[in-house]
């Protein structure tokens, strides 16, 4: 039986078996199953709570309510965020209930949770237009709130929250007001949810590497799956890349000689390995049919690029030259590549070090900076091509498809888009030599590739070996950590509000963040008052779910996993308070990884590893 507009839903309990509902799911229902995962740890039940929930789905429900447990209405690429502050949520909940300010401050101090209060008030002031609205209806009307721009949209945006506040029963409220912070507290990566898919359809995790895997070329949760519940796990195994929607970028995995790299993949392909902001370039040439004469129609061609970080987020509008530069000298008609934007001297042609490129990295002055420091995209990996999926590709093949796909002038310094240098070693003196040669340019060492390696989107395989510069300490390389809390300053600290931060990495497995950190030194003013800037926007009343912290090391004040920063240590040891049973030795902060998202920290074994080869 199809669905119509009668209402008819179709609930999955594996492939074989269906069931129906005369009705649509109430926003009320699903806030129960909302309030049964915030109140559990387990991450196995969280994904058998999950499971239930998106049987009883229809897939329109099903994708509308994937983007709700993330706290969005849209994947996080298209960059369509609530808009909303504290201040305003608070405007909108004190016209819905008709309160007083003071009133309602004094009852939110003393609970310190929205939600909370909202519950607190709801349960005293029972609202005359209170009824069951569907789920479809309350996405809709969030959509409407994200998407209101212009003048006059704040006033929308309250009054759109103020309609649902008074509509809906007071645990539904308790959601309602923690959604548009894009915090829903849930305390599940999008991991868990793929597993609960899996679940959904078999009742156990087997479907995940499918999914995962789809996940990775298309990280679009919503569409993956009401693409399972409509199609199955066969259509979804055949999702093939997008122009103008990321892949998740591969990663490499890292050795300490010229000596391992030969000895783990033979011959390879040797780069360098640059110090700047790795870009996804999304092009698209149409022929667009214009005429202001009819009987004389003229085709025009429109050229679209898009520019992602390695979080996936959409930077297009940070760097207009190289959008410049690849319109100019792509030579197809959709295209995805990857590349390194580093910034250079437009006298000398010499690379700039990464503390001046990352000056380009901002959301003012735009085209003045982009004289100041102008940039060179240099281009390193094919994805798609023309219709042509080069995924699974061998990289030799990639390669020779992206060197045929960039138009490049004898004069280097006027090429804004170029082609990595590369050449193939077999033998250990030669990688050592070029090594060498890159760290005196200023780079940071160089990349060994597999010749018939594929290229694996989100994974960290051997295809891709880096080999970075050596230092004094006993580890060769920095650690990716997410910020999971910090303590309040005391003394001089009181200025910034934050005495140390509690640094973790991940479980992968697990998908937990374990401890292996807490820093209190080596950081700058400027960067203590960073780091406090940036917390304030990610701050939740208890430890998330997907925390695993000892008492010992508890935090005063917790963030949902939001903020990544790259820690150099002197060394890894063995620890019996850290969760990940390891502790670095005197961390310090490197720099901030705007460009990194929580799933893309260090991972435990990488940890492990570290430890070995001290």
């Amino acid at each position: 039986m199809k669905l119509d507009g009668s209402g008819w839903r179709i609930e999955r309990k594996n492939l074989f078996s269906m069931r129906y509902r005369l009705i649509n799911m109430k926003f009320s229902e699903l806030a129960i199953y909302f309030d049964k995962i915030s109140q559990v740890s387990s991450r196995l039940e969280i994904t058998r709570i999950l499971a239930e929930l998106f049987n009883k789905l229809t897939p329109d429900e099903l994708e509308k309510v994937v983007y709700l447990l993330q706290g969005r209405v849209r994947p996080a690429y298209e960059g369509i965020d609530f808009g909303m502050a504290e201040k305003m949520i608070i405007k909108a909940i004190i016209s819905s209930l008709n309160l007083e300010k003071s009133f309602f401050i004094n009852e939110f101090k003393k609970l310190g949770d929205l939600g909370e209060t909202v519950v607190s008030f709801k349960k005293q002031y029972h609202s005359f237009e209170e009824k069951d609205i569907e789920v479809i209806e309350v996405y809709n009307i969030f959509y409407r709130l994200a998407t209101a721009s212009g003048v006059g949209s704040q006033e929308v945006k309250i009054s759109l929250l103020s309609q649902l506040i008074r509509q809906l029963d007071s645990l539904s409220s308790r959601f309602l007001v923690r959604l548009p912070t894009g915090n829903i507290r849930m305390g599940f990566s999008d991991m868990t949810v793929l597993d609960a898919l899996s679940w959904m359809i078999k009742n156990d995790k087997s479907l995940r590497p499918i999914l995962q895997k789809a996940y990775h070329v298309r990280p679009e949760l919503g569409f993956i799956s009401r693409l399972l519940k409509e199609k199955g796990i066969g259509a979804v195994a055949k999702i093939e890349p997008k122009v103008f929607t990321p892949i998740i970028m591969m990663r490499a995995e890292r050795l300490s000689s010229a000596a391992e790299i030969l000895k783990q993949i033979g011959t390879c392909l040797v780069e360098p390995k640059f110090d700047g902001f790795r870009l996804q370039v999304h092009y698209k040439k149409s022929k667009i049919q214009s005429s202001n004469v009819k009987s004389n129609p003229k085709s025009k061609v429109q050229n679209e690029v898009k520019l992602f970080s390695r979080s996936l987020e959409d930077v297009t509008y940070m760097y207009p030259d190289i959008v410049k530069g690849v319109k100019k000298q792509v030579k197809a008609d959709e295209i995805i590549f990857e590349g390194e934007a580093i910034g250079y001297n437009l006298k000398s042609g010499e690379f700039l070090p990464f503390q001046e490129t990352v000056q380009r990295k901002r959301k003012y002055e735009i085209e003045k900076m982009a004289k100041e420091v102008p940039l060179r995209l240099f281009s390193f990996e094919l994805l798609y091509k023309d219709g042509v999926n080069f995924i699974s590709q061998p990289f030799i093949k990639r390669r020779k498809a992206l060197e045929e796909s960039i138009k490049t002038t004898r004069n280097l310094l006027k090429n804004t888009v170029v082609i990595a240098d590369q050449e193939e070693v077999n033998n250990e003196d030669r990688l050592e030599e070029l090594f060498d040669q890159e760290v005196e340019k200023g780079l940071e060492g160089v990349i060994a590739k597999k010749l018939d390696g594929v290229y694996k989107p989100g994974a960290r395989e051997w295809n891709w070996i880096k080999y970075k510069k050596s230092y004094s300490s006993k580890i060769k390389d920095t650690i990716d950590c997410l910020v999971m809390g910090y303590d309040l300053g005391k003394g001089k600290r009181t200025d910034f509000g934050i005495g140390a931060f509690l640094a973790g990495i991940l479980d992968e497995k697990k998908d937990q963040y374990l401890t292996v950190a807490k820093i209190g030194t080596g950081l700058t003013d400027e960067e203590w008052k960073q780091l406090k800037v940036q917390s304030s926007k990610f701050k939740v009343q208890k430890k998330p779910n997907n925390y695993l912290v000892n008492k010992t090391m508890e935090c005063d004040i917790w963030l949902t996993p939001s903020i990544v920063v790259e820690i150099r240590a002197d060394e890894i040891t063995k620890s019996p308070v850290h969760t990940a049973g390891l502790a670095l030795r005197f961390p310090r902060l490197e720099r901030f990884r705007d460009d990194k998202n929580p799933q893309e920290i260090t991972i435990l074994k990488e940890v492990e590893k570290m430890l070995k080869s001290q």
